[in-house]
């Protein structure tokens, strides 16, 4: 059973429409209108549990989940034109169900304004109206057959790929309404530690400024260390040229400045992405722990390779120094888990290569491959680093030649995607997930040093897509079978997730039974993917009060 939902005017919790149609995105009935949306969602959910079709899950779903409505399966009609305009060769061209629609109809496809762009109602506003919920849902209707055909017409796997990634979109919905645990107070005691006390407006930190103070110092001149310019321009005129300022240029670099300035470069990052004002923005301020919960905007696929990305919040990038204010309700755990060395095994998996993947059966993968290089563990990681990224240093080129030799199969697979995207061609991920096209100007490049260097480039980031892709498609559907089991046992809630990471809030007396029933996910997500494979990939999995103690 598969089920549009069209929320009504103003996609609030309220009325709306729905329609059956088959697998095959035909209508099986006439759309109806329902007077309390979320409350036919609950009853439909509970009797039927069919695929839900909502035109864009990040926008559609979070009143209906607010007003009581969790949702099992759904089809995300913008995610899944993403997946399949990607698949096509046309990757950033517009997803919006209006321009789908216009495109499967002919008709010029619509400009689509700005996201979160407020319009102020005037007098002389000129918009066109808004269609009515029976007209939206022929639309929805249209689209998602269409949608049906494409994806049928592609690859085996594309189906599936467009089902995990509208599954992520619920995940994703629901991980920001349920919010990551925080502690103001830890943060702003941590904040102070690493700072001094909050500024006022428009000042730096104490000790930020005393780092300040320390670098014009040390040039003899006041120097804006926050200015890339000024401070590429003191260090030529010590003597001490640098082609710019990133950490690992100026650890080069002899000079009484440059200790000041890393510390300052670091603490500088704390202060501005996740210092106070990050805090007022995007943490609840409840007078109460349970209160307490940073939001971000969690963008699905916002990474061409399909791993997340945010739209605020940056949640994936909480520095260590920070981690400790997250912290779990009292009564409650965080259970973080990670996947083991995701890509290689992933590698070991997609290629088929027998000894890649006898080895990929143990907890650590690259010491199990180290007998293949001198007994070194460090050497296996970084030839596998080196296939799946690409490597030029001597000793990467020493070991890829180690594991082109033990491990043809693999190193094939990479090497046949680098290939491709060195001749400008697609190459896709386990699934269907498909790479950007080369641009026209690097088909148009001639030969020189410059189209080299492009050429390349390309084939080192096709080499790391399918790999890269493949694991996000692994994660995808971990997250999904994950949700499932959590709500069916009514464990507790996923709250965070980052590429091969995944935080559960859970009562304590849970904390047991969320560890076995990761392995499970894990291990469903495994045999969806690779049906036979000898491959493991095993979640490093801790309970724990606080982030910072999982690390």
């Amino acid at each position: 059973m598969r089920m549009l939902v069209v929320p009504g005017a103003g996609n609030a919790a309220g009325s709306g429409w729905l329609r059956a149609v088959g697998d095959d995105g035909r209508p099986l009935a006439p759309a109806t209108e329902v007077p309390d949306l979320a409350a036919e969602l609950r009853r439909r959910e509970a009797a039927e549990s069919p695929r839900w079709i909502l035109a864009d899950i990040a926008h559609t779903y979070p009143p209906l989940y607010a007003a009581g409505a969790r949702l099992g399966r759904c089809h995300d009609l913008v995610l899944a034109e993403g997946v399949l305009l990607g698949f096509e060769g046309r990757y950033g061209e517009t997803t919006s169900v209006a321009a789908a629609y216009a495109r499967g109809h002919g008709l010029p496809v619509p400009v689509e304004e700005p996201e979160r762009v407020l319009r102020q109602e005037t007098l002389f506003t000129d918009e066109k109206p808004r269609p009515s919920g029976r007209e939206e849902t022929e639309r929805l209707t249209s689209v998602y057959a269409d949608q049906v055909r494409r994806a049928a017409a592609g690859v085996p796997g594309l189906a599936t790929l467009v089902a995990a990634e509208s599954a992520g979109g619920l995940v994703a919905a629901e991980m920001t309404a349920q919010g990551l645990p925080f502690r103001r107070t830890v943060h702003d005691e941590l904040l102070t530690g690493l700072l001094g006390p909050k500024p006022f407006k428009g000042m730096r930190p104490r000790l930020l400024q005393e780092l300040a103070d320390r670098i014009s110092a040390a040039f003899g001149k006041v120097v804006n260390p926050d200015s890339p310019q000024q401070i590429v321009a003191a260090f030529k005129a010590a003597g001490k040229p640098v082609e710019s300022t990133r950490s690992y240029v100026l650890k080069q670099v002899d000079h009484p400045a440059v200790e000041p300035l890393l510390q300052y470069k670091e603490l500088a990052r704390i202060w501005v992405a996740h210092g106070w004002t990050w805090a007022e923005q995007w943490v609840g301020a409840g007078p109460t722990p349970a209160g307490q919960r940073l939001r971000p905007e969690y963008v699905v696929g916002g990474v061409v390779s399909g791993r997340w990305a945010t739209n605020g919040g940056a949640a994936l990038q909480i520095p260590k120094a920070v981690r400790r204010a997250v912290t779990a309700d009292d009564g409650w755990r965080l259970v973080v888990a990670d996947a083991a060395q995701l890509e290689p095994r992933v590698l070991a998996a997609m290629s088929g290569d027998a000894g890649m993947a006898r080895a990929a059966g143990e907890i650590d993968l690259y010491a199990a491959l180290s007998d293949a290089f001198g007994g070194k563990r460090d050497g296996a990681k970084i030839a596998l680093l080196s296939a799946m990224y690409g490597g030029g240093s001597t000793d990467a080129l020493s070991l890829l030649a180690v594991m082109r030799q033990r491990f043809p199969v693999a190193y094939a697979y990479v090497e046949s995607a680098a290939q491709a995207g060195e001749q400008g061609k697609l190459v896709r991920s386990w699934l269907g997930r498909t790479c950007p096209p080369a641009s026209s100007s690097f088909k148009s490049m001639g030969a020189g040093p410059e189209a080299a260097r492009a050429v390349r480039d390309r084939g080192r980031f096709t080499r790391n897509f399918v790999v890269q892709g493949t694991a996000a498609e692994w994660a995808l559907a971990l997250l999904a079978f994950l949700r499932r089991r959590l709500h069916e046992e009514d464990l507790g809630e996923l709250v965070f997730f980052q590429h091969d990471e995944v935080i559960v809030h859970c009562p304590e007396r849970h904390a047991a039974r969320v560890h076995d029933v990761i392995d499970e996910a894990a291990l469903e997500a495994t045999v969806l993917l690779f049906p036979g494979t000898p491959v493991r990939i095993p979640m490093q999995t801790t309970t724990v009060s606080s982030y910072a103690d999982a690390k």
